[in-house]
């Protein structure tokens, strides 16, 4: 019997060594960066944000990516302080006091750090550059020793020489510690404008508007993914639609729990602003600029001028297992725990007209397979496998985990060669690691 049990383990296939994950890999990203908007007229400051900290955990995000928050005098460099909390926002101590409640909840915060975010330029003159840089290499420092885990910068399209900026306050990051994270943002959509970024510093997060495409199209999305993972190599990714924006900003709201999808169970970080979760929409002023929408968290939030529709605040949905706010809690546990989503292998599939299909799968566990349909018609799905490795092939049965859509029986086992889908649904289906 010994011997038999020893040729068992001796066969038994080796599971893969597990990679090295730092807790933004863990989990989805979530921005605010308008605190007054976020929390209300009322409650907008940093002693405000403490009281949602129970609702941030409850979205199952990792970090929170905050502000700017500091004093910033509209275009005036030497009226703008980094290492200042705007004191319409609150002190230092109230966002000491925001930090310990995020780590009591495991929650990282990621600090904003762009100057002149009141100003008609996010950097200020060029000329004023050296001045900028050297204020922002002595906020890193100020505020890593306060206990912040990472920064953002946003709009470094306006930035000379972003790349080597980026690299050397990466630097400053890592040399305090492994663990704490570099942000930056563009409005770009350019790939070798953002992998330009990416040139120096190796775990930088980018977020921009590549994958903010007009052209919404499964192929298209398709092809605009696998290029993006494919230049970026062993680069960790990370996912939005832009550096700030709402996804309803670029996404049509038949379309917001695909992409909702998407995001979640792409190789990478996904990035999300607030309201994304309750499918919030921009104000849109006639003549005006577009200005940070209220976060409707029960009826008190809604302007009673406006034409916002029943069952949009955070109260309503959190009610109703059929919402939005329901589905992205949903995918962020799923998201956050399987470890074919956290650090799964990527294969795509062939599939039907206007389909995007891949499998996310690691070792020995659960694999995923994901089928968006983005065209306006129902249609099968037509899975090809034809070029996957034997390690990814498909089975003849999945199960069910989720819909995008009300109406299928969640856990019932589908056929592949049957799968049809309904116009702008997504399915997220999973089966067994067969040796």
């Amino acid at each position: 019997m010994l011997a038999g049990a020893v040729v068992i383990i001796v066969r038994a296939p080796r599971c893969r060594e597990l990679p090295a994950q730092s807790w933004w890999h863990k989990g989805a990203l979530y921005r605010i960066g308008d605190l007054q908007a976020f929390l209300g007229s009322d409650a907008g400051n940093l002693a405000g944000l403490n009281g949602r900290v129970d609702y941030l955990s409850s979205l199952k995000v990792k970090g929170i990516v905050l502000g700017p928050i500091h004093k910033n005098l509209k275009d005036d460099v030497s009226g703008t302080n980094l290492e200042q909390v705007d004191p319409t926002l609150g002190s230092k101590e109230d966002f000491d006091s925001l930090l310990q409640s995020a780590r009591k909840k495991s929650i990282r915060v990621i600090l904003d750090l762009t100057p002149n975010y009141r100003g008609q330029n996010s950097w200020f003159h060029p000329s004023q550059i050296d001045t900028v840089t050297t204020k922002v290499k002595n906020a890193l420092s100020f505020w890593l020793q306060a206990g912040v885990d990472g920064f953002q910068v946003r709009d470094v399209e306006n930035l000379a020489n972003a790349s080597a900026f980026l690299a050397e306050w990466q630097n400053i990051t890592k040399n305090f510690s492994e663990d704490r994270l570099l942000i930056a943002g563009t409005e770009s959509s350019n790939l070798q404008h953002i992998l330009s970024l990416l040139e120096f510093a190796n775990d930088l997060l980018v977020t921009s508007s590549y994958l903010s495409d007009p052209n919404l199209t499964g192929e298209r999305v398709k092809f605009l993914v696998t290029q993006y993972l494919n230049f970026t190599d062993s680069h960790w990714c990370s996912w939005s639609l832009s550096q700030a924006k709402l996804l309803t900003s670029s996404v049509p709201a038949y379309l917001l729990r695909l992409y909702q999808l998407l995001l979640f169970t792409l190789p990478g970080t996904p990035v999300f602003s607030y309201g994304d979760e309750i499918g919030l929409q921009a104000a849109d002023l006639l003549g005006q600029p577009m200005k940070a929408p209220f976060m409707l968290w029960d009826e008190s939030s809604f302007n009673t001028s406006g034409s916002i529709s029943s069952n949009m605040s955070v109260k309503d949905q959190s009610e109703d297992p059929g919402s939005v706010l329901t589905l992205f809690r949903r995918l962020s546990d799923h998201r956050g725990k399987e470890r074919s989503l956290l650090h799964g292998d990527f294969h795509t599939l062939s599939s039907g007209p206007n389909l995007f299909s891949y499998i996310r799968q690691w070792d020995q566990n659960e694999r995923f397979l994901v089928v968006l349909n983005f065209g306006d018609m129902g249609q099968p799905a037509r899975l090809g496998a034809s070029s996957l490795p034997a390690s990814a092939s498909l089975p003849a049965r999945v199960d069910l985990l989720l819909s995008t859509q009300t109406g299928r029986e969640e856990g019932a086992s589908l056929e592949l060669e049957h799968l049809k889908l309904e116009p702008h649904e997504g399915l997220l289906l999973r089966f067994p690691y067969v040796p």
